[in-house]
């Protein structure tokens, strides 16, 4: 058995300053006040570290040079998840972009192999189009976007380990379709949307949980149409994804974003592209280049290709640039994701039988220690 002890361990939303965590495999045996730590117990002094989660990163295109749609397999998703765990990302969704069903098909196939062979870190994928409206493409390939099918939600609901979270716009989708992934147990996020309020209310009705890259890529808040943005800040058992860069969207309108509704209902992703973890500053997408200048990853045009970003700096820009707490702002990186994804018995929080992934970071936010399901990296 593992005892980590002397560290502020991050448990319901506050630090409590005298518990030890005891870790036996790849799971969390207990938490129990420092003395209570079994005498047999391997002890690792933390040094007054903050022990808290794991972050969960819903949204990962890519990172330490390499892009899930150009290759997606498991070596693809092993290289990717290692590139993100140097920045606190213990459990994260392989996303691929619009593609064909081809594409998807493997990417899927990949996801399931690379859970059974214990790729660390990984909990599903996640599919961001090609079933999205062209008005509202952003970066992705106008020549991918295509409606939906029975192939298609044949696909999308073949995984079969981990969890299925689909993007989609649901006025190009219709109810119908939605009903189908959410009844069978795929995650449907609206994104890439121009939809009015009623269409994302009416979607919500039918099965959809989330709202990816809240205010990018979708119908904004109008004066008089709400629109999606208005329909994921209404609707209070919507979870809605953050990219807090200070970039995608001004710390001002996201501030304003969490007045609307509970904070539980918030969570930080990085759509980090392969600059993240990587070594090159640009690459290619669709047959564009995507460079990085300044902390933005555009195209020739000016157009935003995803992020340069990292959970933890995302979790420190949450706090820098709106201002909410440490406890606030880790669980947005942890504890929300895992719930929007129906993981929350298993990853997330710092309690007994959950998966042990954690982290160990110093006052100045760096990462002294790191834990996949028990092991050290």
């Amino acid at each position: 058995m593992l005892a980590l002890v002397n560290a502020r361990v991050l448990i319901d939303g506050s630090f409590a300053p005298d518990a030890a965590v005891l870790v036996e495999g790849a799971r969390i045996a207990a938490v129990v006040p420092c003395a209570g730590v079994p005498a047999d117990a391997e002890r690792i002094d933390l040094d007054d570290a903050m022990l808290v989660p794991g972050f969960v990163d819903t949204q990962v295109n890519g990172g330490g040079d390499a892009l899930f749609n150009d290759a997606p397999t498991v070596a693809t998703i092993r290289r990717i998840g290692a590139a993100h765990a140097r920045f606190g990302t213990t459990g994260f969704l392989p996303t691929l972009i619009s593609d064909d069903l081809d594409v998807i098909r493997e990417g899927i196939a990949a996801v399931d192999a690379a859970i059974e062979a214990g790729v660390p870190g990984v909990l599903g994928i996640h599919v961001e189009g090609p079933f999205i409206n062209v008005a509202r493409k952003g970066i992705h390939a106008a020549d991918k976007i295509r409606p939906i099918d029975d192939a298609d939600i044949a696909v999308l609901t073949s995984l079969r380990h981990g969890r299925t979270l689909v993007t989609l716009a649901p006025e190009m989708v219709g109810p119908d379709a939605i009903r189908r992934l959410a009844g069978s147990g795929v995650i449907v996020s609206a994104g890439h949307t121009a939809g009015t309020y009623a269409e994302i209310a009416e979607a919500m009705a039918a099965g959809v949980t989330g709202a990816t890259h809240l205010f990018n890529a979708m119908s904004p808040l109008g004066n008089r149409e709400p629109g999606a943005v208005g329909a994921a800040l209404a609707h209070d058992d919507v979870w809605c994804a953050l990219i807090v860069d200070g970039i995608h969207v001004s710390p001002v309108t996201l501030g304003l974003a969490l007045r609307c509704k509970p904070s539980a209902k918030f969570m930080l992703v990085s759509d980090a592209m392969p600059t993240t973890g990587g070594a090159a500053r640009s690459f290619m997408l669709n047959g564009r280049e995507i460079s990085a200048e300044g902390g933005r990853l555009v195209d020739g045009e000016g157009t935003l290709a995803g992020a340069d970003l990292d959970m933890l700096a995302a979790v420190v820009n949450a706090q820098r640039l709106l201002g909410v707490s440490a406890e606030t702002a880790l669980a947005m990186a942890s504890a929300n994701p895992a719930d929007f994804l129906r993981l929350s018995g298993q990853v997330g929080r710092i309690a007994a039988g959950r998966v042990a992934s954690m982290l160990a970071i110093d006052r100045d936010w760096s990462i002294r220690q790191r834990w996949i399901a028990g092991v050290a990296s």
